[in-house]
């Protein structure tokens, strides 16, 4: 017996819910978990379906096109692990996390490598039994530097992308290698106090609160769909380099619990936002 789960979004129609549960019936199929959302404002309709049974997923899909409207997209996402390379620079707090939280079991993922533009993370990343490439920057063009990542990445065929403190700014062409597959953490409550810097920037306008984003990686700098964010308070008393220290728990907790939700198949991508099931 196999667990999958089935996404589903499409134009909004009346029955829709019927039609998708009838046909996993069909299929004899179980249905352990199912939530679906509406945007009534787009008209969108999106739906996850945990399943387990025996699954022939050809016929699976080919009544489930037949069944929803036109433009419709599905798709069955297997239980199985995903595969992931982070991408790291000198920082270790949010590296350090997600491996602490692969160790135990809390983040199920299969972290495949850790590729950096120093080697300043290697000695941890080895702890842990995972390979370090390091690829620098030095004395290469972007272009060049970024063809050299890919060939490290991907041999490891990863299933997403993880930016956790990687402090380049990827160029288009590498983004378009892995669209909505490249995850980041930005230490700043998106959109506020985008690119370099952000809390020296929230500092000098005497902000309240400060937080971190997670989000998708597109050719727009920081303006990728959210996936997760939170703040904590700070106040007069706090400078940019109190600011970054209270960040960085907020910053690698923001990150895993994205990266739960993405490895769980519980992200839609809407245009420039997400849906998370």
């Amino acid at each position: 017996m196999e667990k999958k789960t089935l996404l589903t979004h499409c134009c909004d129609k009346p029955g829709l819910i019927a039609k998708i549960t009838n046909i996993c019936y069909k299929h004899q199929l179980n249905i352990t978990y199912n939530s679906e959302f509406v945007d009534n404002t787009t008209g969108q309709f999106f739906m996850r379906t945990e399943l387990e049974g025996y699954f022939n997923d050809t016929t699976l899909l080919a009544d489930l096109k037949q069944a929803l409207p036109e433009g419709a997209k599905y798709q069955l996402a297997s239980a199985q692990r995903k595969r992931v390379v982070i991408l790291v620079t000198k920082e270790s707090h949010c590296l350090g996390d997600i491996l602490m939280k692969n160790f135990d079991g809390s983040l199920d993922v299969d972290i495949a490598a850790v590729v950096g533009n120093y080697d300043h993370l290697q000695a941890l990343t080895e702890r842990f039994g995972i390979p370090f490439h390091c690829v620098s920057h030095d004395d290469l063009t972007r272009a060049q530097h970024d063809t050299q990542m890919l060939e490290v990445i991907e041999q490891y065929q990863p299933d997403y992308l993880v930016l956790a403190k990687y402090m380049r700014i990827l160029s288009p062409d590498f983004v378009e290698h892995f669209p909505y597959r490249i995850i980041n953490i930005h230490h700043s409550f998106l959109p506020a106090f985008i690119g370099a810097k952000p809390y020296h920037q929230a500092y000098e306008r005497g902000v309240k609160i400060i937080g971190a984003t997670a989000h998708f990686v597109t050719s727009n700098l920081d303006e990728g769909p959210i996936i997760k964010q939170d703040v904590i308070p700070v106040d007069h008393t706090s400078n940019a380099k109190d600011m970054a220290q209270a960040g960085r728990d907020v910053e690698k907790n923001v990150l895993s619990r994205a990266l739960s939700k993405v490895l769980s198949d519980r992200v839609f991508v809407q245009g420039n936002k997400t849906i998370i099931l």
